[in-house]
């Protein structure tokens, strides 16, 4: 094996040990998963003080993070062992304030292919179920590593 190879498994080695354990900052949102018919996955999210900007509304970089975590999440569902995921490409439109929460990121597989994912994510605030952001992305798919 090579030592980029050997890095990249130690890095992934090393997130799924702060994950497991809690450590991990991701592990400090409170995030919840909840069904919604016809939606691939919905992950909602408190907005608290902490997680909120000057103005009061969600911090737009912690949208982004929801999307591409429910997004990636979603993306690599079904992969061959060993297959993972890289963020090609991310477009986001912010279209009003995540104020009063819990924000809902719901997001749907738009295409799944052999080498890319895309997916379609919208974010509501639940407070006012109006529609805060809409969001696509594509993933590659990238082969295993090799021993």
């Amino acid at each position: 094996m090579n030592v980029r190879h050997e890095t990249i498994r130690q890095a992934q080695n090393e997130v799924q040990g702060a994950l497991t354990s809690g450590e991990h900052i991701l592990g400090s949102l409170a995030m919840t998963d909840v069904e919604i018919e016809g939606v691939d996955l919905a992950v909602q999210l408190a907005v608290t003080p902490q997680l909120a900007n000057a103005g009061g509304s969600l911090l737009g970089g912690l949208t982004a993070t929801l999307i591409d975590l429910v997004a990636g999440r979603l993306a690599m569902e079904g992969l061959e062992a060993g297959r993972r995921t890289a963020t090609n490409d991310m477009t986001i439109r912010f279209l009003a304030p995540i104020v009063g929460g819990p924000a809902r990121a719901e997001a749907n597989v738009l295409r799944r292919g052999r080498r890319s994912v895309v997916v379609q994510v919208d974010v509501r605030d639940l407070s006012t179920n109006r529609l805060a952001a809409v969001a696509t992305m594509s993933f590659a798919v990238l082969d295993p590593l090799p021993n």
